[in-house]
């Protein structure tokens, strides 16, 4: 009898404990590739499982045994795809932290808790506990999480959005995401295209609206300027609760989330850049027409040029900053830059000395003002009219439409010619070769002739003078010396050669003549009781 209640225990350990021992039995035997070892493998193995639409194998990761093995099935897969709404919505990045040791959390070995969530005045804890199965102990969501998914979906879920469809729009996931969902994704774009359009015009209506209440004209172009980057943040603004509605997987949050941040900084820099030309050009033509000296406004004209160039690349500098900060890689880069500031400070210090130099020599162009935009320089040999001037270089436009550009720390290092710096006027000499009978007060008097006449519009009326300026062997170095604006100079000096010379070839006896004339040459003295030898024929010398 003992050996037959012996033999019976032995068959019971064999047959029947095993059978009660196994996790899920209505599921079957986990594939191979499923990893229950640890908290963070579980949590993981969900993760990819029902992301990749597999809801099946994602019930292996759930504790059902509180249901019956018929029913396991279906309701394990209906149950892991409704957690994984749950999670995605409330806790895209809380399977992360999850512990990657068997134990589990050191503060309780049998379980791993991620988080507690309130529906109403019920909560509900999300942890994970280790259960036995088969020979050994495996990590799953726990029964309590699993008989609360149903409440917590129904709170935390896409709702009537994502139920009130046809069955097809639940199939197999695509990239992480339902068919659903990305045809909600189509209609959020296209949504927030059209509402970000008619909220821009609205706005800027509106607000064009109270700008005409005032009497300055900064306020409507700053309206205008807004037209654009208002768009933009509109958009991102709406695309931003319309995609939580969808209850995106964490990778598609994630990517969703720095677009928005994205074209939020974009929009504002956008506006900022904007913003800075349009205040730079009205202040700029306000001071210019309280401004009398044509010179004192080219320099304020200058300085706005060089403070806007100043502030327009903090600006490209700070978005440039905040987009690249959006991402782990660069946010450690950048932690690890400023750990070693020293070093990496002195490196960049002596890569970058030479843009650097620009920077600031641009700054100090801007405050010295050695020239300003209008200015008539010569430059490199090369006479123009500077056009440009930014932090690193300037742009001359020469004579001939060519552009000369030119470091800006040139004009600081080496020495260059202004001709608008100091008077209004500048001097201009003519040099005349004529002949030694030239009558020079009737050159005066044609000279002030045409300054009067052909050269009005070009002569500043201070300065005409004609002096000879060096007695040559043959002919007489006259020089004309007429006075003009630096930009009239050249034309005067053109205009003035031209006529002097017309003046002179109408009196040909004034222009420079090789004369000759015959001269005996002289005999030398002969000795005494000589005859001297016959002259020659007389030779004409030049």
């Amino acid at each position: 009898m003992r050996r037959a209640l012996t033999g019976l225990s032995v068959l019971l350990s064999l047959v029947v404990l095993p059978t009660a021992w196994a996790l899920n039995p209505g599921l079957g035997e986990p594939p191979a590739s499923v990893d229950r070892q640890t908290p963070y493998a579980t949590g993981k193995g969900f993760s990819d499982a029902v992301h990749r639409g597999d809801y099946a194998l994602g019930a292996h990761y759930l504790d059902l045994d509180y249901l019956p093995p018929d029913q396991q099935k279906a309701e394990g897969a209906r149950l892991a795809r409704q957690l994984k709404f749950v999670l995605d919505h409330q806790l895209p990045l809380a399977l992360a932290g999850l512990s990657k040791e068997p134990e589990g959390d050191p503060a309780g070995s049998r379980y791993d808790q991620i988080a507690i969530l309130s529906v109403g005045e019920d909560a509900y804890p999300i942890r994970l506990d280790s259960v036995r199965s088969g020979g050994g102990r495996v990590w799953v969501f726990s029964e309590a999480t699993v008989k609360a998914i149903d409440e917590l979906y129904k709170e935390f879920g896409p709702g009537v959005l994502g139920e009130e469809l046809p069955p097809a729009m639940f199939s197999k996931p695509v990239v992480g995401l339902e068919p659903w969902q990305w045809l909600g994704l189509l209609v959020t774009l296209a949504g927030a295209g059209v509402l970000c359009v008619a909220l821009e015009r609205l706005t800027l209506a509106v607000v064009g609206r109270v700008a005409k209440w005032t009497r300055i004209s900064w306020d409507d172009a700053l309206v205008s300027s807004g037209k654009g980057p208002l768009r933009l943040l509109y958009f991102a603004l709406l695309l931003a609760p319309g995609t939580a509605l969808l209850v995106l997987s964490p990778s598609a949050q994630f990517v969703s989330s720095r677009v928005v941040t994205t074209l939020s900084i974009v929009s504002v820099a956008w506006f900022i850049l904007r913003f800075l030309r349009v205040t730079s050009l009205f202040v700029q033509e306000s001071l210019t027409k309280d401004t009398k000296d044509a010179r004192r406004a080219r320099g304020l004209h200058t300085q706005f040029a060089v403070l806007r160039s100043l502030f327009e690349v903090a600006t490209y500098v700070i978005a440039a900053a905040l987009l690249l900060m959006q991402f782990e890689t660069v946010r450690s880069v950048g932690v690890s830059l400023l750990a070693s500031a020293g070093i990496a400070g002195l490196v960049i210090g002596l890569a970058a000395q030479k843009s650097i130099s620009s920077l600031l020599a641009g700054i100090q162009l801007s405050i010295t003002q050695p020239i300003r935009i209008g200015d008539q320089v010569v430059v490199e040999n090369e006479s123009g009219t500077v056009e440009e001037i930014t932090l690193t270089y300037v742009v001359v436009k020469v004579w001939d439409e060519r552009r000369l550009v030119i470091p800006i720390a040139q004009f600081l290092d080496k020495p260059f010619q202004n001709w608008s710096k100091g008077g209004k006027s500048m001097l201009g000499p003519v040099k005349l070769l004529v002949d030694f009978t030239t009558d020079m007060e009737a050159l005066r008097a044609e000279l002030r002739r045409l300054l009067e006449n052909e050269g009005k519009a070009l002569w500043d009326k201070k300065v005409a003078t004609v002096v000879v300026e060096e007695v040559l062997d043959r002919t007489l170095q006259v020089r004309v010396l007429v006075s003009a604006t630096p930009d009239d100079l050249f034309d005067l000096r053109a205009l003035v050669r031209e006529k002097m010379m017309i003046y002179l070839r109408a009196r040909p006896e004034w222009l420079p003549t090789t004369r000759t004339e015959p001269r005996p040459p002289v005999q030398p003295a002969a000795p005494a009781g000589e005859q001297a030898p016959p002259s020659p024929p007389a030779t004409p010398r030049a």
